[in-house]
């Protein structure tokens, strides 16, 4: 396996693919990231690693255009989850839950193409956005919940003891 691809990133905030010796954009790196090649941004000032960083601008630049994946809801649960849960534990569930909705549209699609021998993206977009809000629904749900805010599916017991749980005398 090749090593990295290094990016620097200069004072002048442009960023350098050292394999192709030019200025690349964040458009670039979304190209990177989708073509899944490996690749590290650098700091040319400091040395660090802002890979990371870089990412999350591009993630920055797609919520900014066409239909948002992250609600305003999610993004404020998210920033409000640092420091109030086991270090790691949202990321890592947020990066599971993601990996297995990949893993079942993938096999939604191939069934798709199995059975109905049709272009599974075509066939499968209104399942998929069904799925998808199913998932978000759940993820903001857990969210809540992480955040102190959670309450019972059953909207009328408001956090209530039900009734065969009360105290009796």
């Amino acid at each position: 396996m090749s090593a990295a691809r290094v990016i620097k990133k200069y004072p002048n905030r442009r960023l350098y693919d050292t394999e192709d010796s030019r200025y690349i954009t964040l458009v670039d790196v979304k190209d990177l990231v989708l073509n899944k090649i490996d690749f590290l941004v650098i700091d040319k000032k400091s040395g660090d690693d802002i890979t990371r960083s870089i990412l999350l601008q591009v993630i920055s630049e797609q919520e900014q255009q066409g239909d948002a994946i992250m609600s305003q809801d999610f993004l404020s649960q998210v920033i409000r989850s640092y420091g109030n849960v086991m270090p790691g534990f949202i990321g890592n569930y947020l990066e599971q839950s993601l990996k297995l909705f990949i893993t079942q549209q993938q096999n939604l699609r191939s069934q798709v193409k199995r059975v109905v021998g049709i272009d599974p993206v075509v066939a499968v977009t209104d399942i998929a956005q069904k799925n998808f809000n199913r998932w978000k629904s759940l993820q903001d749900e857990v969210l809540r919940r992480f955040a102190g805010g959670g309450r019972n599916r059953d909207e009328g017991s408001k956090g209530s003891v039900p009734e065969d749980h009360k105290k009796v005398g």
